[in-house]
């Protein structure tokens, strides 16, 4: 157990330290979505509750994370096009501890993605201050694990070239089926059944009612945690088997 821990602290420090070689794609993930928060607050949110700060700071975080996908979905595609995972496939280290150790690599730009929006949303919306905001972050931690996981899920089965249009179908379905940039009121009840059945909406009902307070515990929270993780769960297991199953190819 010591030894897998150390492991797995190993490949997270390395591909940390891969990450922050790369400033322009994290630049990238910092600075859209926070362009876009501002932006819309500045023009929209007088308009429509929808772009009110409250809705939209917990919104951008979920929509922001969605980019985690394409970030270590081209993290280990570019590792696996090298000579780096072939040398590690012979180590005693193992397909779980491969992926955990992309995994919390990753959750320290998750969390500063949390961090810079929110309070980019106070100094916006001075009434957006409040303890709930601690909530947010705390649930902020298992909407990243749902992007991440299917990240390295697509890492591990597609190559460099095509990871990003893999990536970009999560990133378009954050933003078209999240409700974040407009009101679902009056939408069909079977549209609408696809959207509860799907993750993005749950991601973003997650954060906005954590940070924003809910009228019913299951409803608002516990449903959308349910199948925020069961997504999560099935994306890393799926991870974990193909990974295991490049490593037997080599």
């Amino acid at each position: 157990m010591r030894n897998s821990i150390k492991r797995i602290k190993t490949l997270a420090k390395r591909n940390f330290l891969e990450i922050l070689r790369d400033p322009v794609n994290l630049a990238f993930m910092l600075g859209l979505p926070l362009l876009m928060e501002v932006l819309f607050f500045a023009i929209f949110h007088k308009l429509t509750s929808q772009f009110e700060i409250k809705y939209l700071a917990p919104g951008i975080v979920v929509f922001a994370q969605a980019f985690l996908t394409l970030f270590s979905g081209l993290l280990i595609a570019l590792d696996r096009s090298t000579s780096f995972l072939t040398r590690l496939y012979v180590s005693p280290t193992r397909s779980h501890e491969f992926i955990f150790g992309y995994t919390f690599s990753l959750l320290p730009i998750s969390l500063l993605q949390t961090v810079l929006f929110f309070v980019v949303g106070g100094l916006l919306d001075f009434s957006f201050w409040s303890v709930t905001m601690l909530l947010g972050i705390l649930f902020s931690l298992v909407t990243s694990f749902l992007f991440i996981g299917l990240g390295i899920l697509f890492g591990s089965l597609c190559t460099e070239k095509s990871i990003g249009g893999v990536s970009s179908a999560v990133v378009m379905g954050q933003s078209l089926l999240s409700g974040m940039w407009f009101p679902t009121e009056g939408m069909g009840k079977g549209f609408m059944a696809v959207m509860n059945a799907l993750p993005f909406r749950n991601a973003t009902l997650l954060l906005q009612n954590a940070v924003n307070g809910y009228q019913d515990l299951f409803t608002d929270l516990v449903r959308p945690l349910l199948i925020l993780a069961a997504y999560a769960v099935v994306a890393f297991t799926a991870a974990i088997l193909v990974f295991r199953r490049n490593m037997k190819g080599v």
